[in-house]
Formats: structure tokens, C-alpha cells, sequence
């Protein structure tokens, strides 16, 4: 009689995974119970989605309070990392749930469409960006991209009324297969040349293969392979293209979603990546990532300026932003300096101030869009908005200042943080493009704010703010404006995000 062997799995650790189960538990409840029984009394999907955020964040607390005494750690037989750059990461995405769901609240009421599917497929997409920036095997990450980019796929075509939405989830389902194509393709050689897809291991592979001569065309064709899958998915230019049309074409609060919750996760996971498994290469991709952050800041500043709908301009600000945080990586790149860790703490602060920024931005958008129809987002829309709603104007003055990096706002800390990284490192040429391009991008918030302020109104209706806009426009306007005055509350957060669980 053979034997038998007896499969062990990992052991796991339920509470370290915590946030993922509570999003996860929302996500089937909605779903569940939904489908069980009749419509839910009004915003009850909105609050019940919102709820589940909370408790997320509640947990990710607790676990980085745990990181902070124990220090971080891998978990699930080292296939997923617990350190405070992945927590808060996990709080920024959480975050923008929460607001993002108060907004869909009112759009969906708005148009009498309220349902539970579009809260469960923003929780099934938290829960892929969730595995995304925390993963520390390619496989895994590929698992959380493909989960977020499915639910991303269907929330973006999920106005079945209108054709745009339609357009705009087709256009990104296929440019999203393409992306997700050259990433697994990329994982493929990566694991040819160096027999594993854990990012600890590829670290330690490479830097013990010593190739003479160095000949290690298929490694690289790899991991220029991965970048370009997220180049994809984070809209760095020449990757941009589908950027705009899906902003524009897709629900406003969905746009909202995909600008923050989708962004953060690309961009956290990119850098998480490329710092942990391909350090020892830094000197072949960080050129490629200068070239690419420079490209995208230009792209994204200049392209702006000829716009003339607002939710087009901020489909290339959003790719300006990725342009910004691309500086820190690029500044991560610099392993041998010892300023190479400030990168990552820049990122990291850059993606949570962001998330707060970009849908406070949107937000407004959306309750601007409401009193003629949900195509009605030009340029024209926001004429004379500060002169019949003065403090809706004065939030969205605040919104388009700290995006542009006006000093007391939460955009110059994190602006001002990834440019000191670029410098601190020696990157003095990409910080200087980044300092220019930040300013050719004031023009571009200035546009609006002039339209806001001195253009006559185009119309006379009053912009009613229902209260779970109210709530969350008003949750980005603290973030904004609290860590703009008080900047060390984020900025002491961050001391110890370059420390990467690797063990």
C-alpha cells in the first residue's frame, strides 16, 4: 500500500487578515440578504457598505498598532505582508469606500436605481486592492489585480441607461485585458529566470545570480513586461490613452472609485514590487521609471489645459498625481543612497491624502451634475456656482487649490514630500519637472475656479447637497484642510513606512 502524504497547508492568521474578512463579510451580506428580501429602506445599502468600511478601518488600526510593538511580518506561508506601508494603504482604500458610498447614495436615489450590486462590487473591489498592495508574490498580486479590475470592468458600465457608461466599461474591460496580459506575461519570464514569483525570493535570487557575461535579456524583458502592466493600470503616459473616456463616461461616483481606490492600488503595489523583489536591478528600471514619471507629469499637466470638461480634466490631473507619486518610487530606486526610504514614506502619504482630495474633488462634481443630467459635467456647468452656492464653491475652491500644491492644504504635503525624496537622492532634473509641471497644472484648477467665481451663472437653480454628500465632502474637506495646518499628523504616521516586511 503507498503512502499517502497528508497536504498541509499555511497556517493563518485570522486577525492579521482582518480588514479583508470585514470587507469580504459586507460584500456577501449585501448580496445574501439582499437577493432574500425586498427593496431596503433608502440609503440603507449606502450606510450598511459604509458600515463595513468602518469596521475595516477599525481593524487596520488595531493591526498597525500591533505592527508598531511586533514589528512587520508575512503571513499565509509569506504570500501576503503585514507592515504599515500595506496598512496604510489599507486605510486610505477603505476610506474612499466610505466616501464613495455616501456619494452613490444620492446618485443612485437621484435616478431611482438603488440597489445593493454596485456597494457589493465596491467591497469586492476593496478586497482585490486590499490583496494587491499587501501581496508578496506576483501570483497573488496578479489574483487581487484581476479581482479589482473585474469589479472596476462592471461598475464602470453599470448606468445601463446611458450609452456612455456602456462605452466606457467596454473600452476598459478590453485596454484592462491587454494590461493584464503583458503583466502575466512578464510574471511568466520572471519565473523562468529565476524559478519562484515571491517577491523575498526574486530578491534573494538575483542578487545571488552572477552572470558573466551579464546576460540577462529575458529577466528584463520580464519586468519590463510588469511595468508596463501597470503602466496600464495606473494611466502613466504613453499608457494613458483609455484614461479620459472611462473618467468621463462612467457615473461620476464611480469615476470617483476608480480615481482613488483603483489608482492607490496600482501605485502601492508597483512600488511595493519593485522595491522588495527587484532592488538589485534598480539600475536598469529606475532610467525607465524616471523617463516614464517625467512623461507622465508633461502628459498629464500639459493635455489638461485644453479641456473643457471638468471630468476630463481630472482624468489627466489624476495622471499627473500618478506622475507625482511615480517620483517617489523613482527616488526608492536609489538603493544605495541613504535618503532611498524617504521615497516610500512619501508615497505612502501621498496616496492617503490623495484619496481624500480626489473624491471630495468628485464629490462635488457629482452634486453639481444632479440638477440637469449626468452628462452635464462641462465646464459650463460650474459657471457662477460660488455666486449662487458660495460655500459649495469655496469647498471646491479648497478641493482644486490642494491640487495644485498650494501651501496649507494636503496636496503641498504630499507634493512637497515626493519632490524632497527626488532631491534628497540627487534626482534634482525629474524634481524640477515636477515643480514646473506642477505649475502649468494650476492653470488648469485656475480655469475652474475662474468659472466658479467671476463667470455668470448658468443657471439659476440651487445646487441642493443632500447629507450623505454633505458627510463625506465634508470628511475629504477635514483631511484636506487638518493635515494641510497640521501636517505632522500624517507625516508622524509615516516615520516607519520604509520598514517592509521581508521575514
Amino acid at each position: 500500500m503507498n503512502d499517502i502524504s497528508v497536504f498541509s497547508g499555511p497556517s493563518i492568521e485570522w486577525i492579521a487578515i482582518s480588514p479583508v474578512l470585514a470587507l469580504l463579510a459586507g460584500a456577501l451580506f449585501l448580496l445574501l440578504v439582499g437577493s432574500l428580501t425586498g427593496q431596503w429602506p433608502k440609503r440603507l445599502y449606502a450606510l450598511t457598505a459604509s458600515a463595513t468600511s468602518v469596521i475595516a478601518i477599525g481593524f487596520s488600526i488595531k493591526l498597525w498598532l500591533d505592527v508598531s510593538n511586533d514589528g512587520p511580518k508575512l503571513l499565509i506561508g509569506g504570500s501576503l505582508a503585514l507592515d504599515q506601508f500595506a496598512l496604510l494603504g489599507t486605510v486610505a482604500i477603505c476610506g474612499a469606500v466610505l466616501m464613495v458610498s455616501l456619494i452613490t447614495s444620492d446618485y443612485l436615489t437621484r435616478n431611482d436605481a438603488e440597489s445593493p450590486e454596485i456597494y457589493a462590487l465596491y467591497l469586492t473591489a476593496a478586497i482585490g486592492a486590499l490583496i494587491m498592495i499587501s501581496s508578496n508574490d506576483l501570483i497573488v498580486l496578479f489574483l487581487g489585480l484581476e479581482t479589482l479590475s473585474l469589479s472596476l470592468y462592471l461598475l464602470a458600465a453599470s448606468n445601463r441607461q446611458q450609452t456612455s457608461s456602456q462605452e466606457a466599461g467596454l473600452k476598459y474591460f478590453i485596454l484592462g485585458g491587454f494590461a493584464s496580459a503583458f503583466f502575466l506575461y512578464g510574471v511568466a519570464l520572471t519565473y523562468g529566470v529565476t524559478g519562484t514569483t515571491r517577491l523575498i525570493d526574486l530578491n534573494t535570487v538575483l542578487n545571488s545570480y552572477i552572470a558573466v557575461p551579464r546576460n540577462d535579456a529575458i529577466l528584463l524583458i520580464g519586468i519590463g513586461m510588469i511595468l508596463v502592466g501597470f503602466a496600464f493600470k495606473v494611466s502613466l503616459a504613453p499608457f494613458q490613452m483609455w484614461t479620459p473616456d472611462v473618467y468621463q463616461g462612467s457615473p461620476t461616483p464611480v469615476t470617483a472609485f476608480m480615481a482613488s481606490v483603483g489608482k492607490i492600488a496600482a501605485l502601492v503595489s508597483l512600488v511595493r514590487v519593485f522595491v522588495v523583489a527587484f532592488p538589485s536591478r534598480s539600475d536598469d528600471w529606475g532610467i525607465v521609471v524616471f523617463v516614464l514619471s517625467a512623461l507622465t507629469l508633461v502628459v498629464g499637466s500639459v493635455v489638461a489645459i485644453v479641456q473643457t470638461n471638468i471630468k476630463r480634466m481630472l482624468a489627466y490631473s489624476s495622471i499627473s498625481h500618478a506622475g507625482f507619486i511615480l517620483v517617489g518610487l523613482e527616488a526608492a530606486s536609489h538603493s544605495d543612497s541613504v535618503n532611498a526610504g524617504d521615497g516610500l514614506v512619501a508615497v505612502g502619504v501621498y496616496v492617503v491624502l490623495y484619496a481624500a482630495l480626489v473624491v471630495g474633488t468628485f464629490g462635488v462634481v457629482s452634486v453639481v451634475a444632479r440638477n440637469t443630467n449626468e452628462d452635464a459635467t462641462s465646464l459650463d456647468a460650474f459657471k457662477g456656482l460660488a455666486k449662487n452656492q458660495p460655500l459649495l464653491g469655496l469647498v471646491m475652491t479648497v478641493f482644486l487649490l490642494a491640487q495644485a500644491g498650494m501651501p496649507l492644504t494636503s496636496g503641498f504635503v504630499a507634493k512637497f514630500g515626493v519632490i524632497q525624496s527626488a532631491v534628497g537622492v540627487g534626482s534634482y532634473e525629474l524634481a524640477v519637472i515636477a515643480m514646473i509641471c506642477a505649475v502649468i497644472a494650476a492653470f488648469v484648477y485656475l480655469r475652474i475656479m475662474v468659472s466658479m467665481w467671476l463667470a455668470d451663472p448658468a443657471s439659476t437653480d440651487v445646487v441642493v447637497v443632500p447629507m450623505p454628500s454633505r458627510v463625506a465632502i465634508g470628511l475629504a474637506l477635514v483631511v484636506t484642510l487638518g493635515v494641510g495646518f497640521l501636517p505632522s499628523l500624517i507625516l508622524d504616521l509615516g516615520a516607519n513606512l520604509a520598514q517592509l516586511a521581508t521575514k
